[in-house]
């Protein structure tokens, strides 16, 4: 019988770094300024174009569900990260520390782990054709600048925090899977959700596209149960951030 117990998401019970970039009082202290810039930067930009587009699907998602039991508001989607990072933190029991040494080798770990993600665009792009979606790069750089770091935060909100959790219900708790072989199923089918994603919005379906965004789900939702959930959602905003700069490169 696999073990009841709650698996990855007692990673970081250790006192090494590798442990505490898992807990999530440090995951949500990190992920802060992504939280405030683009909450911000979304409330700028709508005052400056009503028409933009501003709040990532996944945002508006979670928008919908709110709406559904009749709260609304911009700030919910915010609220709920800090919710559930401070519960999973009580839960936990962890400590109440401050490590601005820690923040700076997330930060290098983001950044280093984007860039196999670009390298694998620029991969894709030379033998398959584009994997960009073919709208992006038409609006400003600053509201695509805003939206990198709202889907860095809350498509991994969605497609990895909460979807990897329930399929790990799902899977080890409830269908009994051990572990080992539960990891590689909650990784791929939480891939593939992320890829289906994209297409729900105005963007076509398209093979190569849909294979780009299923082979990144993987890696992310990889980081995602081996480095934490403040390393993916850096990883994430990084990659899409270097993408933004290099559609708008003169």
């Amino acid at each position: 019988m696999a073990s009841k117990r709650s698996d990855w998401l007692e990673f970081g019970t250790g006192s090494s770094y590798r442990d505490r970039v898992h807990r999530p009082l440090q995951c949500l202290i990190f992920i802060t300024p992504l939280l405030l810039i683009y909450q911000i930067g979304a409330a700028l930009e709508l005052r400056l174009d009503p028409q933009a587009q501003t709040h990532v699907l996944a945002f508006v998602y979670l928008l919908d569900f709110f709406r559904l039991f009749g709260a609304v508001g911009n700030y919910l989607p915010l609220l709920a990260v800090i919710c559930i990072l401070l519960f999973w933190h009580f839960a936990r029991k962890d400590k109440w520390d401050i490590e601005p040494r820690l923040y700076l080798g997330m930060a290098l770990e983001s950044v280093l782990w984007a860039i196999p993600v670009f390298v694998m665009v620029l991969a894709l792009t030379h033998h398959v054709g584009g994997v960009m979606a073919p709208q992006a790069g038409q609006s400003p750089w600053t509201t695509e600048v805003v939206l990198s770091i709202g889907a860095g935060v809350y498509e991994e909100l969605l497609f990895r925090l909460i979807a990897i959790t329930i399929l790990n219900i799902i899977l080890v708790d409830v269908l009994e899977i051990r572990l080992g072989g539960a990891i590689p199923l909650m990784i791929v089918l939480s891939a593939i959700m992320f890829a289906l994603y994209h297409y729900m919005g105005n963007e076509d379906f398209a093979w190569n596209t849909f294979f780009f965004r299923t082979t990144a789900g993987i890696y992310f939702a990889g980081i995602f149960i081996f480095r934490g959930f403040g390393i993916v959602v850096g990883c994430h905003a990084v990659y899409d951030l270097i993408a933004v700069a290099a559609r708008h490169q003169t």
